[in-house]
C-alpha cells in the first residue's frame, strides 16, 4: 500500500475518532433561546434534541393562541440554529473547516 495513502487513512481515522468524541460532548451541552421578551424559552442540546420548553403563564391567552404558537416556533427555531452553530464550531475545528456533508456518519 502506498505510504501516503496509509498516512491519509490514518489521519481520516483520527479525525473520525475526534468527531465521535465531539459529538458525544455536544449531547451534554445545551443552548437556550427565547421569544416574546422571554415569554417562551426553549432549551436544545448540542445533538439537536429539545430538552425543555418554558412558557410564562402570562403568555397564555385563550383568545390569542396563535401568538403563543408563533412564540414557541420562533424560540424553537432560534434554539435549533444556536445548537447547529455550536456543533459547527466544535466539529469545524476538527475538520479544519472542510465541508464534509457527503461523508456518512460525520455530521
Amino acid at each position: 500500500m502506498n505510504p501516503q495513502y496509509q498516512k491519509m487513512l490514518k489521519q481520516v481515522q483520527q479525525m473520525q475518532q475526534k468527531m465521535a468524541e465531539a459529538q458525544e460532548q455536544l449531547a451534554d451541552e445545551t443552548v437556550e433561546a427565547s421569544a416574546g421578551g422571554g415569554m417562551v424559552t426553549v432549551v436544545v442540546s448540542g445533538s439537536l434534541e429539545i430538552q425543555e420548553v418554558r412558557i410564562d403563564p402570562q403568555a397564555v391567552d385563550a383568545d390569542d393562541v396563535e401568538m403563543l404558537q408563533d412564540m414557541v416556533v420562533a424560540a424553537t427555531n432560534e434554539a435549533l440554529r444556536a445548537a447547529q452553530d455550536l456543533a459547527s464550531k466544535k466539529l469545524g475545528g476538527i475538520t479544519g473547516g472542510m465541508d464534509l456533508p457527503n461523508i456518512p456518519g460525520l455530521l
